[in-house]
């Protein structure tokens, strides 16, 4: 992926979102071509001259200090994970580091044994790009079962879009989607010469407008916890409360897990559905 486009085109739909009159700026008379903050407008704000933001705007200025990429996030009022993606898309890798792709993904021993012990509730283990690299019988009892694709299917992403049922198994669809598309453009800064990662991007941009039409928004997100309403054709609708946990010392790996309220009507259809799917719990790295 060309990190002068994408520096380009972030900073570009950012000052999209925000007017003048939101940024607290006097707009410059005559007629504006362009939505939201002009380039000059977001230089002001930042404190830099309107030709150093225009060079940094067109990737011609990789080397600009973390002072005046702040003042730029906060001009622009980006949050953390944005002002990140920010300073990743500022900052690209050099030399041989930009042909390498990420480590294989491993998970250790001691985090399987622990989510074995959660055979009652839905998880599933998310990696880079959003592959799914383990997931219980629970998961596959309500979402699909992953562990019967191909392993470089395994992606929660590539199900949402590609997979028939999903839009139909979550009420919350589009939410959904437009998050993953979100959390994908987040790892492209983070990962811009991953192979894979491309393949994943080309293929869903090809096969679902509903991606391509997110993926040019250049938005960032890194959702950690949201309600999911489950239509599941065998025990009905259920809500759910997911959750996302990260490992501290491995950020890139984390435990989405379902949970319900207890005694509830979802947690009584959730048990159902664990009975009708009693076979041993099995992990698959």
């Amino acid at each position: 992926m060309e990190h002068n486009t994408e520096l380009r085109e972030f900073l570009r739909t950012r000052r999209a979102r925000i007017t003048p009159e939101q940024a607290g700026v006097q707009p410059h008379p005559g007629p504006r071509r362009v939505p939201g903050l002009r380039r000059e407008e977001v230089a002001y704000l930042a404190g830099v001259s309107a030709d150093y933001y225009a060079r940094l705007e067109q990737g011609r200025n990789l080397n600009i200090s973390d002072s005046v990429l702040d003042a730029v996030a906060r001009a622009l009022r980006l949050n953390a994970t944005e002002r990140d993606h920010l300073f990743a898309l500022a900052r690209p890798p050099h030399g041989r580091s930009r042909r390498r792709s990420p480590a294989a993904q491993r998970i250790r021993p001691g985090v399987l044994h622990l989510l074995a012990g959660l055979d009652h509730l839905p998880m599933f283990m998310i990696g880079h790009r959003m592959d799914i690299l383990a997931s219980n019988r629970l998961a596959h009892a309500l979402l699909t079962d992953f562990d019967a694709l191909p392993a470089r299917e395994r992606n929660f992403a590539r199900y949402l879009f590609l997979d028939p049922t999903a839009r139909e198994r979550f009420v919350e669809w589009d939410e959904m989607a437009a998050d993953s598309v979100a959390n994908l453009r987040r790892y492209s800064s983070r990962f811009p010469h991953d192979p894979r990662l491309a393949d994943l991007i080309g293929e869903l941009s090809v096969q679902d407008a509903d991606f391509r039409r997110w993926w040019a928004d250049y938005d960032v997100r890194y959702a950690t916890h949201r309600v999911k309403h489950v239509r599941h054709p065998a025990v009905g609708e259920l809500v759910l409360d997911c959750e996302t946990l990260v490992f501290p010392d491995d950020p890139d790996q984390m435990i989405n897990l379902l949970t319900v309220e207890p005694n509830s009507p979802s947690d009584r259809s959730l048990r159902l559905l664990g009975s009708l799917t009693s076979a041993p719990l099995e992990f698959e790295a």
